[in-house]
């Protein structure tokens, strides 16, 4: 009893601020979220000294790309921290029925990939992460083009969970939970339908393998592998970015999994050419990831991972 009471005053301190996020004027808004995003950055010291850390263990590997623009540790999860707050307000405003014009106002690029996949007819599989406003990506995916079921963690405030999961299904998102998800999943593609995976977490070494993200060995899921060899669903990378007060969607053409015949081999290629994407994403636009989460967890502190076959597998 206590418990659903909790989650009863959760969600209403939950809608209450949400919704004053949504009825402010759409630039106001942003900046209210920009400065929650710095009180987030000043409030939440574990997550700042966890951002700042991670940034300064990559440094040294992103200032050898091209096109790096530079940037303190500090400032980059400043401005990451802004960037996540407007995220918050833009889906504050979405989630109370007043964002439609947010919605509208995003650009799909290489939207033709996405229709060729799906004429397959054996559903497709986004491969995403959480880059820009991921969620927004969901949403207006699925308010603008096609539904979209995205796999995701079952909140602990179930009446929570369920306010959000009507939500999403009014923007013609579906949500299955990492419980049983593959065989949810399976049915999906079964079904011609198109369903989202964020890979950019790290994972328990029983169910990934290490691939070098960022000049570092990480943990990433074998998921995507195992779907593309036994469903036959085409593999599109998809991301979102800020530009300005609006957004662009990405949808690169399909990826060509590994053609090994070793099953973990095959697997290691494919999450290495996936985690690419990702990691030419933050390279591009660096404080539009999520660098607040440990993705290097459980990890070799160095040693690179080498991943040229599985870039030359990417390549083909």
């Amino acid at each position: 009893m206590l418990k659903k009471i909790r989650w009863q005053l959760e969600t209403g301190f939950f809608l209450a601020i949400s919704l004053a996020f949504a009825l402010l004027p759409h630039a106001l808004a942003l900046c209210a979220g920009r400065w929650l995003g710095r009180a987030f950055f000043l409030l939440l010291a574990k997550r700042r000294r966890i951002a700042v850390d991670n940034v300064s263990r990559s440094l040294a590997f992103l200032e050898r790309q091209p096109g790096w623009a530079g940037g303190s540790p500090r400032a980059l999860v400043l401005e990451t921290f802004e960037n996540l707050g407007r995220s918050v307000a833009e889906t504050c405003k979405i989630y109370h029925g007043r964002g439609r014009a947010i919605i509208d106002a995003v650009e799909f690029r290489g939207i033709e990939h996405y229709w060729q996949a799906h004429a397959k007819g054996k559903g497709v599989a986004f491969i995403t992460g959480h880059c820009g406003n991921w969620e927004l990506l969901a949403l207006s995916f699925g308010a603008r083009q096609h539904e979209i079921s995205v796999v995701a963690r079952r909140q602990d405030n179930l009446s929570l969970n369920a306010l959000t999961e009507r939500i999403r299904k009014a923007y013609g998102n579906g949500v299955i939970y990492r419980h049983g998800a593959l065989r949810h999943m399976f049915a999906a593609f079964k079904r011609q339908e198109t369903v989202g995976m964020l890979i950019d977490q790290a994972v328990q070494p029983s169910e990934g393998v290490l691939v070098d993200f960022i000049g570092r060995p990480a943990w990433t899921m074998k998921l995507p592998a195992l779907i593309a060899r036994k469903s036959g669903a085409p593999l599109l990378p998809a991301f979102i970015h800020r530009e300005g007060d609006a957004h662009v969607i990405t949808i690169y053409p399909e990826y060509q999994p590994s053609q090994a015949e070793d099953a973990e081999l095959c697997a290691a290629e494919d999450a290495a050419g996936l985690t690419r994407y990702i990691e030419e994403y933050v390279i591009e636009h660096p404080t539009q990831w999520y660098w607040i989460h440990k993705r290097w967890k459980r990890a070799p502190e160095s040693g690179a991972v080498d991943r040229r076959e599985a870039e030359s597998a990417h390549a083909g």
